[in-house]
């Protein structure tokens, strides 16, 4: 419900990936329903894949054209989602709107109520009213700071009488979290700043699909597996598996299993590889350049470490020495680490040798964090094969 209200098409959330979440889910029923009615057998194969992709790209152009439509009709003023009076003080309604361009985002603000001073508020109410039973308004946006509770209980009492429905304007602490919800239990109301990432039932599908996938592929892997584990032992002596310590959800350790790539040696630093690095041996190097030596990390995802994608895990020194310098990176701990991730198919990978760098990897895990669902995980599986950005920065 909802999907073609006017907000979605202005908003930059949601656009394309509603549609192609519906899009997906219509096409599964079509086909589970054709295989129920036993007719199936009747379509061809190649047909099939062809209505589906040629049916996805006809969804994405229609939608980007009336996108670009309603946009730029929003900026002319054409059409506006809603109508909005915004009540307050001059400065503050002046700052909302420098700060918001409201007009962008589909409102079309049809006037103001300046409230002049607390000697003039009753005064300066009885004129915003009779301003908004004249307008029509929508909405009506009270600008002006939360802590102000006794102003704010005044206006809202005396536009209480108009048929629209009242807001108070945003505080600049709410442009930090993506979804802020009002979250009432009995009496008591909250405003929800961030929650975690992933509801109940979210977790139970991720898992799922984690699970079948793994499986399948340890299952097909097998003999793969052993024929990489014999060619690292003839290329160098030591364990054709090695182990390191990472941390996990909600930063819980645990042990990490890869491919060897290096020869043995100390190192208690935990130095990161480099292009060219001795460390690394001739096997290795072709381990790491194509990310075969990630693939024992299925058993980690087996074991409910890991999962097939989520923010890459790093060394517990580097994780440590990163979370002091870098903002919010503790965050990519609030969902489980990936065998791949939305940064490593979009060229961040190999190498931090620089906060500049992690920054950027960082920007990217928390933007798989806010916006997470299986169709995006699927995007990044298929990319992590295909796309030439995955396999960048190999040391």
């Amino acid at each position: 419900m909802g999907d073609y209200a006017l907000p979605l098409y202005i908003s930059a959330t949601s656009r394309i990936r509603r549609p192609l979440a519906a899009w997906n889910i219509a096409f599964l029923y079509t086909l589970a329903i054709s295989f129920i009615a036993k007719s199936a057998g009747d379509l061809s194969r190649g047909n099939v894949v062809l209505l589906y992709l040629v049916g996805m790209a006809a969804l994405i152009l229609w939608r980007w054209f009336l996108i670009r439509l309603v946009v730029r009709a929003s900026k002319t003023g054409t059409v506006a989602a809603r109508r909005v009076l915004l009540v307050g003080e001059r400065e503050a309604i002046q700052a909302f709107a420098r700060r918001y361009e409201p007009w962008n985002l589909g409102f079309e603000i049809v006037g103001q109520a300046v409230l002049q001073s607390d000697a003039s508020i009753e005064r300066d109410l009885e004129r915003a009213a009779l301003v908004g039973r004249a307008l029509h308004p929508d909405d009506v946006f009270v600008i002006m700071p939360w802590s102000n509770t006794q102003t704010i209980e005044r206006v809202v009492d005396r536009l209480m009488t108009l048929p629209v429905s009242i807001h108070l304007g945003p505080e600049r602490i709410l442009d930090r979290f993506a979804r802020v919800e009002i979250v009432k239990v009995s009496d008591m109301a909250t405003l929800c700043l961030a929650r975690p990432p992933l509801t109940f039932i979210e977790i139970i599908a991720k898992r799922a699909f984690d699970i079948l996938a793994a499986t399948i592929g340890l299952a097909l892997l097998l003999p793969f597996f052993a024929l990489v584990a014999l060619v690292i032992r003839l290329d160098s002596p030591g364990p054709a598996l090695f182990r390191q310590q990472r941390y996990g959800f909600n930063q819980k350790p645990f042990w990490i299993y890869k491919f060897r790539t290096m020869r043995l040696h100390e190192d208690e630093l935990v130095r990161q590889a480099t292009l060219g690095d001795d460390r690394v041996t001739w096997i290795g190097r072709h381990l790491r350049r194509w990310n075969i030596d990630e693939l024992p990390q299925l058993l980690n995802v087996l074991i409910g470490d890991m999962s097939l994608v989520g923010p890459r895990p790093h060394a517990v020194p580097h994780n440590q020495a990163f979370e002091r310098r870098i903002g919010l990176y503790a965050r990519r701990h609030n969902v489980k680490p990936g065998i791949t991730g939305w940064a490593q198919v979009n060229g961040f990978r190999g190498a931090t040798d620089t906060d500049d760098k992690m920054r950027r990897r960082v920007e990217y895990d928390l933007y798989y964090i806010d916006n997470w669902s299986l169709t995006l995980d699927l995007q990044i599986i298929g990319r992590t094969i295909l796309s030439r950005k995955a396999y960048r920065n190999a040391y």
